[in-house]
């Protein structure tokens, strides 16, 4: 008689060491697998940057020149990019907050330094004085390396206003009711009527703003629309006859429109604006973080990126590159005369409860 008890005995000691040995090798495949898995991840790069502010090009370039995959995402506020960033739901690697939100996000532990060692064309090439702007919101530029900058200007019809624009105060001149155009935006609506009184645009003070608010409610009937990319629109069509507007959009309004002019400073001043590339803590790529960034800053690929963008940018070698292309007027817009911005102030954080003022009295004036 066949011992059965014996052969299912020996078969399930054969099947256990089958079972074991498939098992081996399904955790070896995976370990494999995991392994190629870190090593693709490890030639990746994720971004986190405002809308269209890379030439696609640039990114091409970069992935064939060392090889590391980049991913984008993309946010269109810095207000919208911050709370991402702070609960952890994404993790990246680099990102391009604006001046003032590169200090809160500093303030909040969000950044790590930067390693200058790894940066030697930023090093080289962004301007001194950029670099000392941005002390302002980055002191000792230990969390930032300064991408794109401008300042927040007046754009007008010159066949709809007359004389030379080089004050805010025409944005309160009754002539213009219903030509006038205003950015939707607490900061940059608050900022010119804090200058015209001669008051900081970074300050804390609550009368200092309630006056603002009342001047901006008074101006309120003369406005046409509180807008952001329609501003564009409706100026390079001659839809209306003054907004307020950044200086990188003002070269391609000037092309669209050459009945357009531009006041990139009025003489009560402004703001110079700055976005700058950081490195969150949580960020996994650090090394690869760095190479983009030095690779942003070599002048061949900083001047791609300004002719795709038209933003101003602080590497100082771009200037030789592109302003041959330019004509007078764009290249003062461009690359303006250092007196253009020394002295001006640069948006700062200014606390939470300061920012919820700003919400409330901006809300006033939005539902007077």
């Amino acid at each position: 008689m066949i011992n059965l008890h014996g052969h299912y005995r020996y078969f399930g000691t054969y099947l256990l060491l089958v079972i074991a040995l498939i098992s081996t090798l399904l955790f070896a495949g995976c370990d494999a697998l995991s392994g190629d898995d870190e090593a693709d991840d490890a030639d990746t790069l994720y971004i986190y940057s405002w809308g269209d502010y890379l030439d696609p090009e640039v990114i091409t370039q970069f992935e064939e020149e060392t090889g590391i995959h980049v991913v984008l995402d993309e946010y269109d506020t810095n207000e919208s990019m911050y709370p991402r960033v702070k609960e952890g739901a994404t993790t990246y690697d680099l990102i391009c907050p604006s001046d003032y939100m590169i200090q809160k996000m500093a303030e909040n532990d969000l950044l790590q330094p930067l390693d200058y060692d790894r940066l030697p064309n930023a090093k080289k090439y962004i301007g001194k004085a950029f670099l000392q702007q941005a002390e302002s919101y980055d002191p000792g530029n230990r969390y930032s390396i300064p991408y794109c900058w401008g300042t927040v200007g007046l754009m007008y019809n010159k066949k709809m206003v007359g004389g030379d624009v080089d004050s805010w105060s025409v944005l309160f001149d009754p002539q213009y009711k219903d030509e006038i155009l205003m950015q939707d935006s607490a900061r940059d609506a608050f900022m010119i009527p804090l200058r015209l009184m001669g008051d900081s645009m970074n300050t804390k003070d609550p009368e200092e703003l309630e006056k603002a608010r009342d001047m901006l409610i008074a101006q309120k009937p003369l406005v046409q629309a509180y807008g952001v990319d329609d501003i564009r629109d409706k100026l390079a069509s001659g839809e209306a006859a003054l907004g307020v507007i950044y200086s990188g959009e003002a070269i391609h309004l000037l092309k669209a429109n050459p009945d357009l002019g531009f006041c990139a400073a009025p003489k009560e001043g402004t703001n110079l604006w700055m976005d700058g590339w950081v490195i969150p803590k949580t960020a996994k790529h650090v090394e690869n973080a760095h190479r983009f960034i030095d690779f942003l800053c070599r002048p061949d690929i900083a001047a791609k990126n300004f002719e795709a963008l038209g933003y101003s940018t602080p590497n100082t070698a771009v200037e030789d590159l592109e302003a041959d292309d330019m004509d007078e007027e764009e290249r003062e817009i461009a690359f303006p005369d250092e007196s253009t911005y020394t002295g001006q102030e640069t948006y700062q954080y200014l606390g939470e409860a300061v920012d919820k003022l700003y919400t409330k009295l901006w809300l006033q004036v939005k539902v007077e």
